[in-house]
């Protein structure tokens, strides 16, 4: 898979509360909202702070019974998942998994994503388009001071 992956794309950090969650990291860390987008499938609020040289994905819940909330139960908030962007998330989960690959894909950012079923070293990992354009020239690369 290395050669697949072509730049981190964000960190996922799971929450209850997006607001609470969104003070923090600007208030601590000086970390701003880029975009922020409700999901149907699954039913989540992803929110996008800018990290430079790529994003911390806030990842909230909007349904009790969903499977991140019952994931925040068991293991509060924090770390949920990192993701690379890759050339083709169908073939870089394909190279990477143990496990059949799952044959639905989702969206975030407007961008095909797709989860490795299967842990990779213990953390979970997502797969997210590549885009050249937007990840690279027209990224800057760093936060301003």
């Amino acid at each position: 898979m290395s050669r697949m992956i072509r730049r981190l794309d964000h960190v996922a950090v799971a929450t209850s509360d997006t607001a609470r969650t969104i003070a923090e990291f600007e208030d601590r860390l000086g970390l701003h909202v880029v975009h922020s987008e409700e999901l149907t499938q699954p039913c989540v609020r992803l929110t996008y702070l800018d990290a430079g040289n790529c994003y911390i994905q806030l990842v909230e819940p909007l349904e009790r019974s969903s499977e991140l909330a019952l994931w925040l139960e068991t293991h509060g908030e924090g770390l949920h998942h990192v993701c690379f962007g890759v050339d083709s998330v169908p073939a870089a989960i394909a190279a990477t998994s143990t496990e059949p690959a799952p044959g639905e894909l989702g969206t975030g950012r407007g961008r095909v994503s797709g989860f490795v079923p299967d842990r990779v070293a213990g953390v979970r990992v997502e797969c997210t388009e590549f885009r050249y354009r937007d990840d690279v020239e027209d990224s800057r690369g760093w936060l301003d001071s």
